[in-house]
């Protein structure tokens, strides 16, 4: 374990060992102002969005959709509607006009649920909370499919597909019981997910990505089962600058194991430097691999971010 992974999952857990953690007030995460912020950004999602995500979601079957797709030569008991007149002027020809047949996305919201999560009184978690609710009601309100699931080292928790943007208090009821918890292995967790899940769409990795294993396996794994990944990497600023000086001892919260450290101004500035080099080789892996990425400041306000995503062209698209 280097310097960076030392400091990245330590420190501020140690209240945790002697029950001194704080109890996130679930009554107020979901309240009245929170909600009417949902229904502004799901008026501005219809309009970017208005008229450009219906051609973007065609499958590649074909059915009885508005928009033209191909011809086929005309058999036995085929609908005389479905004739080509046009075509038959100019080809001597009886052809069958075929459509793009639409169907609904299915968007799966994956809530890294570890206890890295709950780092600094749940601040993280709360905000990938909060996200997860905007993006569930966005896509409930434009009639998708909408599933969640928290995952550490497996798929902890799950709420199974659901559409209508009644829905949404149910969303809220299940991620108010999600509780940081458990070791991060999102390619353990993430192989769970695809396993149970075989319709595919797209899939949103909301996370603070401090995998041992590395960030890049459960990417991949979404990526190789034919998900469209989307990763809203959660950051939190005190982890980039942690408040330590001097001989301290660092308690890894999700293993358990402890390290002494003595911390000067150059071993600080040598975890930044490490902390913004991490950083770029996971947005430099998702522009590579061409997986749509955001970075989710928990200082930003949760709607100004979905509002970033939204003029980005994320998301819905």
């Amino acid at each position: 374990m280097g310097l960076f992974e030392v400091f990245k999952r330590a420190t501020a857990p140690l209240s945790r060992r002697f029950g001194a953690r704080r109890a996130v007030a679930q009554s107020e995460l979901f309240d009245d102002e929170f909600q009417r912020k949902l229904e502004y950004l799901a008026m501005v999602s219809k309009r970017v969005f208005s008229g450009s995500v219906r051609s973007e979601r065609r499958t590649k079957k074909t059915g009885s959709g508005v928009e033209f797709a191909d011809h086929r030569d005309y058999a036995p008991g085929d609908d005389f509607r479905s004739l080509d007149w046009h075509a038959f002027q100019r080809f001597d020809r009886l052809l069958v006009r075929l459509f793009e047949e639409e169907e609904d996305l299915s968007i799966y919201l994956i809530v890294d649920s570890s206890e890295s999560m709950g780092f600094r009184s749940e601040r993280k978690l709360r905000y990938a909370k909060k996200l997860a609710a905007a993006l569930a009601y966005v896509g409930l309100a434009n009639l998708d499919r909408v599933a969640i699931v928290t995952a550490d080292s497996e798929i902890a928790m799950r709420l199974e597909p659901t559409r209508n943007k009644k829905r949404i208090f149910r969303v809220f009821e299940f991620l108010r019981r999600v509780e940081a918890g458990g070791d991060t292995n999102l390619g353990m967790a993430l192989r769970g997910f695809v396993a149970k899940h075989k319709r595919r769409g797209l899939a949103i990795l909301i996370s603070d990505l401090y995998d041992p294993a590395g960030f890049e396996q459960g990417i991949n794994v979404l990526r190789y089962n034919k998900f469209e990944p989307f990763v809203l990497h959660i950051l939190d600023h005190e982890d980039a600058a942690p408040e330590l000086r001097g001989d301290v001892v660092l308690f890894d919260c999700e293993t358990g194991e402890e390290r002494e450290v003595t911390v000067t101004s150059a071993v600080l500035a040598r975890y930044r430097e490490e902390y913004e080099n991490y950083l770029a080789r996971v947005e430099r892996f998702c522009v590579t691999h061409q997986v749509t990425y955001f970075r989710a400041d928990v200082d930003v306000a949760f709607d100004e971010l979905v509002l970033r995503v939204f003029r980005r062209g994320g998301f819905l698209r």
